[in-house]
């Protein structure tokens, strides 16, 4: 069984990409360059990553999501019965086209630079998601590894374009049966490949959270798919992840939620505190919740008290968009109050998100995450001499 120190620092997921590896990527996805010439560059920087992530003091490591366009639509390369749009793209099959562009305008989201995947006939795994990316990991460390995947409700939520995924799938709900599937298969694999932490990633959990069932989306999920109300919606997220992480032992399993990531400007952000998620959080059989809180954006931890005893936190102590440097104080002073409500080896260390969650749009520098990721470290090891 894997083990690490009190007050574990981790990532959330994505490291910003090289100049090299974007352009590698932008050329595999043109079709101008084949996995097999794509593969060591992406070996390559995925070295790099693990070292940066080693030398900071991160116990619990990733592969930077080095081998992904983004969080979520790198799964079309895996998965049958997916094809990767662009968000420009995808204005030709929104119902309200106008709407949609106004939208992509107010929140500073550029629609040619961040693709989605979409369902356009029976999802499959052609191969494993993130198997591979483990194994490489693996190859470049002793130290626990981490993988992030997409959640069963985001990938529900955002494939499901109703214009073309309604002749394979008539509704979403229909859809998701074969995304917990996909997902179960891969967390089993990862699993039983000894990998130490899968984390889901569900952001849109509080777009849902936060608005009406007919209020404009956010892009997190496209703003394609018709919402019922948020109580449906987010007992849907709840029954979605819960058949994933049935019975799998041996395996720490997280749940990641924020508020958007794919800018620095935060007033185009979500807001709101996590109390109206708080319910559905408790019913969740993840072992950990990984949070953001290095902002106001995310209310108080205190409402972190309401859920069960056994819940562990990965805590969001700094923000990933700003080249401001947290301080070690405010770092313990979040942890402090946390341990009101949490022991301290349920309490993890981490970003509020990743540092570069669409690999065009990096929301920070290499330089600067490096430096985030060693005051977490230094914060972490201020708690270990006073919990130890």
């Amino acid at each position: 069984m894997h083990t690490w120190p009190l007050f574990p620092v981790t990532v959330v997921g994505s490291l910003p990409r090289s100049p090299a590896l974007l352009n590698a990527l932008r050329r595999k996805q043109a079709g101008r360059l084949s996995a097999a010439e794509f593969a060591p560059i992406a070996t390559q920087a995925v070295q790099e990553a693990v070292a940066l992530q080693e030398q900071a003091g991160v116990d619990i490591v990733s592969d930077g999501e080095q081998w992904r366009d983004n969080f979520y639509s790198f799964i079309v390369e895996h998965v049958d019965g997916v094809r990767l749009m662009s968000l420009a793209e995808l204005l030709d099959y929104v119902e309200n086209k106008a709407a949609f562009e106004r939208l992509l305008n107010a929140l500073d989201v550029p629609a040619f630079a961040i693709k989605n995947p979409v369902v356009i006939g029976p999802v499959r795994r052609r191969e494993p998601l993130a198997l591979g990316e483990y194994q490489g990991v693996a190859a470049q460390t002793t130290r626990p590894i981490k993988i992030a995947l997409p959640g069963p409700y985001l990938l529900t939520r955002s494939m499901w374009v109703k214009r073309l995924s309604a002749e394979d799938y008539p509704t979403k709900e229909a859809l998701g049966n074969d995304v917990v599937a996909l997902l179960r298969a891969e967390l089993l694999a990862l699993r039983d490949a000894g990998c130490a932490f899968v984390q889901f990633d569900e952001p849109v959990l509080t777009e849902v959270a936060f608005a009406g069932p007919h209020a404009t989306h956010t892009f997190m999920c496209a703003a394609l798919s018709e919402k019922s109300s948020p109580e449906e919606e987010l007992s849907f997220a709840v029954d979605l992840i819960n058949r994933v992480v049935q019975g799998v032992e041996g395996i720490k399993t997280g749940l990641h939620v924020c508020r958007g990531n794919w800018s620095r400007q935060e007033s185009v952000l979500l807001q709101g505190a996590y109390d109206p998620l708080i319910p559905y959080f408790s019913r969740m059989q993840v072992q950990q919740l990984v949070l953001e809180y290095a902002t106001e954006r995310a209310g108080s931890v205190e409402v972190l008290g309401d859920l069960p005893p056994d819940k562990e936190i990965g805590l969001g102590v700094c923000n990933p968009r700003s080249a401001d440097i947290e301080s070690v104080e405010f770092i313990v002073g979040k942890v402090h109050a946390l341990l009101r409500h949490r022991q301290p080896e349920q309490i993890y260390l981490n970003p509020d998100c990743g540092f570069g969650t669409f690999a065009e749009r990096p929301v920070n520098s290499m330089e600067v995450a490096t430096q985030k990721l060693r005051v977490l470290y230094q914060a972490a090891e201020v708690l270990r001499q006073e919990y130890r």
